[in-house]
């Protein structure tokens, strides 16, 4: 079973390693979605979605939300960020019934990156 929570932030990057318009600095309104995959506890639930955007919340979106991404990663892609949220959140979200599955970050409502810790 997969339990997912949705999120969106607003920052700023620019792709320094990158030859087009996005090298510039610009903006986005990104969508995080976070999925959590187990089984449900005594409760029922996999992960209380409550617990789960606090998790998010304290440990991504706080240095994320409303900040240069590129202060953090020196190459802000999606596929970069993305890598980072999972590094920020597979410990924390670890327990005898459940574990991070997937992290996506869309960039804007059509392009976006899927990450389950391949690489």
């Amino acid at each position: 079973m997969i339990v997912l929570k949705e999120f969106e932030f607003d920052a700023a990057h620019y792709l320094p390693e990158y030859n087009g318009k996005c090298e510039r600095l610009h903006g986005h309104t990104y969508k995080l979605v976070v999925k959590v995959q187990g089984t449900p506890d005594h409760e029922g639930m996999v992960i209380d979605f409550i617990r789960l955007k606090n998790i998010v919340k304290e440990n991504v979106l706080v240095h994320l939300d409303h900040a240069c991404i590129n202060d953090i990663l020196p190459q802000p892609s999606a596929e970069n960020i993305s890598v980072w949220v999972w590094n920020k959140l597979k410990d924390l979200l670890h327990a005898d019934n459940y574990d991070l599955y997937e992290v996506e970050v869309w960039e804007t409502k059509t392009s976006g990156c899927i990450y389950r810790g391949d690489l």
